[in-house]
């Protein structure tokens, strides 16, 4: 895959705003040598978790879904671990046809052998012909599923591989595999503005390998927006058409050069529309980023 940020832009980010490149990233960003992707995806963990029996909770989840391929959206993450996640999203992807879904899942699970046998069950479970992106969650018997998944790669039956995590204890494992694993083409982390552990090594080797990038929990599991709460929009975020909180929470997200896009969850349709309005305003560049972080902490 090819890089779409230089090494040299990528440390540049650690040395301080005042050597960051000087214009503002769009809101796409390359996928593939031909494709472009929206900057917002979707996750799934507890929001799409809604049982069989819940057809009310689940249709509502139908809505939400159509909000986010309306609004520009593509790429949707989930796991085997989000307890109805995956069969909630098969049943609302059946009533939303011809769907531009991008989907990408992981495999959790101890044992090599069962693997395959969890991935299938989530193919069905996702009622798709294949997923785009399979990707091992937490690094859970990393060596056996991942030699699975580059057979699978090989043979067409996934189009991307990678790694996840949402836990910085394990940042130096996860940059050892990131550093000596060429088969890797995605890695997902947690990236927010006020965890900003990924930007001493992952986001840097992340450009360096031209590895696509996914931001989990931009949002903290919604801490940073209670944080926010009561406090005045600032006037240069409004300029960039910032006009909320978690708005401003998730421009900071996906304006850094090494970030392919972040996957807030919503089980909220206001919420979903709020997301995906920033991706038809400009995004903040190097200097507004750092003032944003000054308006955090302050």
């Amino acid at each position: 895959m090819a890089n779409f940020i230089t090494r040299r832009a990528a440390l540049a980010m650690l040395a301080g705003s005042a050597t960051l490149p000087t214009t503002a990233r769009s809101a796409v960003a390359p996928w593939t040598k031909d494709q472009s992707i929206p900057m917002i995806g979707m996750g799934t963990w507890l929001t799409f978790d809604v049982p069989p029996s819940d057809e009310a909770g689940r249709l509502a989840r139908v809505s939400v879904l159509r909000a986010f391929f309306e609004g520009g959206g593509r790429f949707i993450d989930s796991s085997p671990m989000y307890g109805m996640a995956e069969d909630t999203l098969g049943f609302c992807l059946d009533r939303l046809e011809d769907s531009p879904v991008i989907a990408a899942t992981k495999v959790w699970i101890p044992s090599k052998d069962l693997g395959m046998e969890q991935m299938e069950a989530s193919r069905q479970l996702w009622r798709i012909p294949r997923f785009d992106v399979m990707q091992v969650h937490n690094l859970m018997q990393y060596e056996g599923h991942i030699e699975t998944l580059r057979e699978m790669k090989t043979a067409k039956e996934v189009a991307a591989i990678g790694i996840t995590t949402s836990h910085g204890r394990r940042h130096d494992a996860f940059a050892r595999l990131m550093e000596t694993d060429e088969s890797l083409d995605t890695v997902q982390f947690t990236y927010n503005i006020k965890d900003r552990q990924a930007e001493e090594r992952l986001l840097p080797l992340a450009a360096e390998r031209g590895m696509k990038v996914i931001i989990n929990r931009p949002f903290q599991r919604g801490a940073l927006i209670e944080r926010m709460k009561g406090r005045e929009i600032p006037e240069f975020a409004k300029e960039i058409g910032i006009n909320t909180w978690p708005q401003f929470l998730l421009k900071w997200v996906i304006s850094h050069p090494a970030v392919t896009l972040a996957i807030p969850a919503t089980s909220q349709l206001e919420h979903m529309n709020e997301n995906m309005a920033i991706l038809k305003t400009p995004m903040p560049d190097p200097a507004t980023r750092a003032k944003m972080v000054e308006v955090f902490e302050a």
